[in-house]
């Protein structure tokens, strides 16, 4: 029963990390109808970026370990900012250079041009960070917190309850303000909102900066669970776009859903079977796609003849 417990709590907490890039799927897809397919190159982005700003704050190079002592939470508080701030302007630059050519036009080319985009991006990580791993202590302590006999991470707790505020913080977004009203007008039919004076080029890059900025934000949060890499993100970006998949792409509550839900089967096969867990995961996909299109918790479309 522990073992169970102890698989569900690693479940959340991964799943957590699929909900946040899966909430950046969400974002771009309501607006323009595209995914940036190199998101998990932007994850990579954020984390490798936000590391060096806390190696180089420590008076260290940009590529290293730290130390446990040379974290802090806010010191790692602040990096995540300004990692997402940087991976926010690769998206601006994802949009003019990889998706805002091919806006409205028939065909799949902007899915080759955002896979190319997070090429670019994995390349030139790679030049300047190298292949190494790095690994990074958690900005809450090494510990393990005992709850009824399961040990939690104290960084698992912080990426689970990061991903419940952020949905609820982008519920709040588009329903409350003023930008996030115009943003579900745009979602919902953008010649329209442009006729009623929104600035639709402007709400457009808006979601790509916080879709880019949540994979920034994932990649620093997931980095001291499973040190941070140049090839971490292709594995993560595809279970989240699997959970965006299952828990409904046009719903970002049901992304994050899809994305526990995701989380916790991985962690619940691999206790049983490690090497059934993607057979289980891409298999509940298939049922979800045969019986419910559109995702658990997905808006059905209707096509008018």
């Amino acid at each position: 029963m522990t073992a169970i417990l102890q698989a569900l709590a690693s479940g959340l907490a991964l799943g957590a990390i699929y909900g946040l890039v899966a909430l950046g799927f969400n974002i771009t897809y309501s607006t323009t109808k595209t995914f940036n397919f190199g998101q998990g190159e932007f994850l990579v982005a954020g984390s490798l970026a936000g590391i060096s700003i806390l190696l180089v704050t420590a008076g260290k190079p940009h590529f290293g370990n730290l130390a446990p002592a040379e974290m802090s939470i806010i010191g790692y508080s602040a990096a995540s900012l300004l990692a997402m701030a940087l991976v926010g302007a690769l998206g601006v630059a994802l949009y003019y250079g990889a998706v805002k050519p091919f806006v409205g036009s028939a065909g799949l080319n902007w899915v080759l041009s955002t896979i190319g985009f997070g090429i670019i991006i994995q390349n030139a990580a790679l030049a300047f960070w190298g292949p190494a791993s790095i690994a990074v202590p958690s900005p809450l302590g090494n510990g393990v917190i005992r709850i009824a006999g399961v040990g939690i991470r104290p960084q698992e707790i912080l990426i689970a309850g990061t991903a419940i505020v952020v949905m609820v913080a982008l519920d709040l977004f588009l329903n409350r303000t003023r930008y996030g009203k115009a943003l579900r007008a745009v979602a919902f039919n953008p010649q329209a909102a442009a006729l009623v004076g929104i600035n639709v080029e402007w709400i457009v890059i808006i979601a790509f900066v916080l879709s880019s900025a949540l994979a920034g934000l994932s990649g620093m949060l997931i980095a001291p669970i499973v040190t941070a890499s140049v090839f971490m993100g292709l594995g993560i970006a595809l279970k989240a776009f699997s959970a965006a998949i299952v828990g409904g792409l046009t719903n970002p509550r049901g992304c994050v859903l899809g994305g526990f839900l995701l989380g916790v089967v991985e962690a619940m096969v691999g206790l049983w079977r490690a090497e059934l867990r993607e057979i289980a995961i891409f298999g509940l996909i298939i049922l979800v796609l045969v019986f419910r299109p559109s995702g658990l918790m997905g808006a059905r479309t209707v096509e008018k003849l």
